[in-house]
């Protein structure tokens, strides 16, 4: 079975006729979910002086609920975000919303029948019909810029994916009526919200570009074809267009209910071995990232093989970022405090014109920081099965994110280019922690002139 078959099941999601694709009513949208997240802000403090031991779980509840409603609906852009909210940093939010928009990541309301029909032909002038021998118009899974139907042609499956009406088109208006519920939502500052919209901006123009995915697909695919125990779909440019992406159906289960099988810890730690060659051969060989690690884009099977899918995100990482990255990762600068200083400052985490005080102080955050995230990386196998690391991690991170001086500082602190970087760790680790995989680790050998001196 593949994981769009456990997605979304039949009759169990109300199909959505018509998308809002006008600034209008996008904006329209926002705007109630605004109005819906200040008055549940308005219901939690009037019962809070009723009892001042209440939580704000209940409020996190009904805010995720809302914001997701009208999110869901708008598909697109807006959708996207709250997705890589969830995946990219879970400290960003309380669990209630990434709970909630993690179904954003394969079992968002699929579009109707008919929309899907004329979304078809207006991209390429024809129904599906005529160009399959077969087409579920049933969605099988329905994510946040497009969905995927099940085809047949010449004998082959295929998964078809249709990119949701008026995708390109609103990103940047989105994410502009987007900002105001970033900010109710994120513990980031001004200058923070302002460099994380810009980087997701890019990243989600290169998402709508179903052309350029393609081609990425094709070449990312070839190249990490000898990798052991991963499986990839082949794409097929002449079922392809701008707005529809045609590959293999493949064959797998979603990782929730691959767990359920209750696999051997043999398999869990072959899968888990195996995701961490594919993104270890990507950060390293190729430095361009599958920056999308979340469970809706792998398919694992029983015989201890991973199936990747969805090559729209792709980060390209600079040679002069990789450098310092992977030098501040390295174990073997932690007590090197001047070079980290050195490669703390290249990175904007510490900046120019902080004081002594403060350079001291950022020090301090961002040195526990890195000795955490690169802690795998001091051993040649690490368990990512403890729980405990996994929660210190966002632990920490949690931690800095209420960090008063970060919270009001008028300047972003660390290179844009850590943001899907980081997105990719985060979402390697917390894959490999629910597969409990125990794996072999392999240390990058980065040189880098502040060490070499």
């Amino acid at each position: 079975m593949r994981l769009c078959d456990l997605a979304v099941k039949k009759n169990s999601m109300k199909n959505q006729e018509s998308i809002p694709t006008s600034k209008v009513a996008r904006a329209t949208q926002f705007v109630k979910a605004t109005a819906k997240v200040g008055g549940n802000y308005i219901k939690h403090y009037g019962k809070k002086l009723m009892d001042p031991n209440l939580t704000k779980d209940q409020l996190h509840t009904d805010n995720a609920e809302d914001v997701y409603e009208a999110l869901s609906n708008l598909k697109g852009s807006a959708l996207k975000m709250a997705q890589m909210m969830m995946s990219m940093d879970k400290s960003l939010l309380p669990k209630a919303y990434s709970d909630k928009f993690a179904m954003s990541q394969y079992s968002a309301p699929p579009l109707s029948g008919p929309l899907v029909i004329k979304t078809f032909k207006g991209s390429v002038g024809k129904s599906p019909f005529e160009i399959f021998d077969s087409f579920n118009l049933e969605a099988s899974n329905a994510a946040s810029i497009g969905q995927v139907h099940k085809a047949t042609k010449n004998g082959k499956n295929l998964a078809v994916k249709i990119q949701y009406p008026g995708v390109a088109s609103s990103i940047s208006s989105d994410l502009k009526m987007a900002r105001p519920l970033a900010v109710q939502l994120l513990s980031l500052n001004d200058a923070e919200i302002d460099r994380y919209f810009i980087e997701v901006e890019t990243k989600l123009l290169e998402e709508a570009d179903y052309k350029l995915e393609l081609r990425r697909s094709i070449e990312v695919t070839k190249l990490c074809e000898d990798l052991e125990n991963v499986f990839f779909p082949n794409y097929y440019p002449d079922y392809s267009s701008e707005k529809i992406i045609t590959m293999d159906w493949l064959e797998g289960l979603h990782l929730k209910e691959f767990l359920a099988t209750n696999p051997s810890q043999e398999v869990r730690n072959q899968i888990g071995q195996a995701l961490w060659d594919f993104y270890h051969f990507q950060m390293h060989t190729l430095k361009a990232v599958h920056a999308d690690p979340h469970p809706g884009n792998f398919l694992f099977t029983q015989d201890g093989k991973l199936g990747i899918l969805d090559f729209g995100c792709i980060k390209v990482i600079p040679e002069d970022f990789y450098s310092s990255y992977f030098a501040l990762i390295n174990p073997n600068i932690l007590d090197k405090p001047d070079k980290m200083m050195a490669i703390f400052k290249e990175l904007e985490f510490i900046l120019e014109e902080d004081s002594e005080h403060f350079q001291g102080f950022f020090f301090d955050l961002f040195y526990k920081m890195i000795e955490i995230l690169g802690r795998p990386f001091t051993h040649s196998t690490f368990d990512f099965g403890d729980d405990s690391y996994v929660a210190e991690v966002y632990g920490y991170f949690e931690y800095v994110a209420s960090i008063k001086e970060l919270k009001n500082a008028n300047a972003a602190r660390g290179s844009q280019h850590g943001l899907y970087v980081n997105r990719t760790f985060f979402g390697l680790y917390t894959l490999l922690n629910d597969l409990k995989a125990k794996i072999n680790v392999e240390l990058p050998m980065v040189s880098h002139q502040v060490i070499l001196e």
